[in-house]
């Protein structure tokens, strides 16, 4: 039966990462995050990384087998969903590679799990994925251009990427690209591990994003040769691994989305009762209380759809319908969550003096990765429409 609430045996570890949020992270978040590079900003995240790993806290939703915490996917959803409060946590507490790890654990060939995983697991080295370009219109990746062919026992890519998150501090890009030639679209796509230090692996640009250099890279592949073993699992089935990557991971983001609506709505909420305006508190104000209301219940909402997504995959399910309903519904909640907190602060609210408005830069592209909202929309009202169309209904009590 689903339930909103914590498990018990779950409690005091979320609670430990809260506290380490809290304590550890937010008295440093500004300074880990400004614009102007810090000398002091290696060091302060590193002291963040030993602490979490001293505090037994490290990688937490990583399989024991490659060197993790090995808390069940579940009870991992409820604890990511206080990692969310702050973007810097994913890093300090070693969450950030889950799930290139997996997908290196699962699909990558001995060599390369040998020479990556265990540096990977333990923060001492940095995965990136390729998979977005910026000639394509990538909620429909059939279209991507970058190609690979198999030259004597190398592939030989060549093409360009950009949203490569992290490629500037990254070991590696895994990098979607066309193997096939002359198959189906969905059979035609390979993922391959490109070390960054590879010849002709080019960084054009850190991509500003809503005004912020935020590590969004831009990658030219210029007749770039790696070994052909460096393929993850076999030959056109890119897309079935980016799935097995993209499903959990969309659960993940959502509970991250969720932390961050939490954290804005604690603001908010402390604002309505701290601030006077016209001789009473905001939160006397009939306006700030719908303010209040309209967000608790969506991110209530928002939370009991993604716990059940989240446990519809824990049983084996694919959760397609499930998933693309928390990814427009999340998205929308998070963006609304933030949006009422800034308003409630007023001017304050769209200054570096909270973390508000950072938060709602991330909120606003959060509608279009892992494809657009629009994307979204259209193929899950497809797989509810085929269920009528199979002679069946979408009974909402037996989801």
């Amino acid at each position: 039966m689903l339930s909103l609430s914590i498990p018990e045996h779950v409690e005091p570890i979320r609670q430990k990462v809260l506290n380490f949020i809290e304590q550890e992270i937010y008295p440093v978040e500004a300074e880990l995050l400004a614009d102007k590079v810090s000398s002091r900003r290696g060091e302060l995240m590193k002291g963040l990384m030993q602490k979490a790993k001293d505090q037994g806290l490290w990688a937490l939703g990583h399989p024991e087998e490659i060197g993790g915490g090995g808390l069940p996917f579940m009870d991992y959803v409820f604890v990511n969903e206080v990692v969310g409060r702050s973007e810097i946590a994913t890093v300090a507490l070693g969450t950030h590679s889950l799930q290139d790890s997996i997908m290196l654990h699962r699909y990558a060939n001995d060599k390369w799990r040998n020479k990556y995983l265990e540096p990977l697991v333990a923060g001492e080295v940095f995965p990136s994925f390729g998979m977005t370009e910026p000639a394509v219109a990538s909620s429909d990746p059939t279209q991507l251009q970058t190609k690979a062919e198999l030259e004597g026992d190398e592939w030989v890519i060549n093409g360009r990427k950009w949203f490569t998150s992290g490629a500037g501090n990254a070991a590696y890009t895994t990098a979607m690209v066309r193997t096939e030639f002359d198959v189906p679209d969905h059979s035609a796509f390979s993922m391959i591990v490109v070390p960054t230090d590879t010849p002709g692996y080019n960084i054009i640009r850190d991509v500003k994003v809503m005004g912020q250099a935020d590590g969004h890279y831009e990658v030219a592949y210029d007749n770039v040769r790696v070994p052909k073993e460096n393929l993850l699992g076999p030959r056109g089935q890119g897309f079935k691994i980016a799935q097995d990557r993209l499903g959990p991971g969309r659960i993940f983001h959502c509970m991250r989305w969720l932390g961050q609506a939490q954290r804005a709505f604690d603001l908010m909420c402390d604002r309505a009762n701290n601030r006077v305006a016209f001789g009473k508190n905001l939160g006397e104000h009939q306006q700030i209380q719908k303010f209040i209301f309209d967000t608790a219940a969506e991110i209530q909402a928002s939370r009991l759809l993604t716990l059940h997504a989240a446990q519809k995959i824990d049983q084996g399910d694919e959760a397609r319908i499930e998933i693309g309903l928390i990814k427009v519904f999340g998205a929308k909640m998070l963006h609304n969550s933030i949006d009422r907190a800034i308003q409630v602060h007023g001017a304050l609210g769209v200054t570096e003096d909270t973390p508000l408005e950072r938060m709602y830069r991330h909120a606003r592209y959060a509608r279009i990765y892992d494809g657009a909202d629009e994307v979204h929309v259209m193929t899950t009202a497809k797989r509810i429409l085929r269920v009528y169309n199979d002679g069946a209904k979408f009974d909402f009590g037996l989801r």
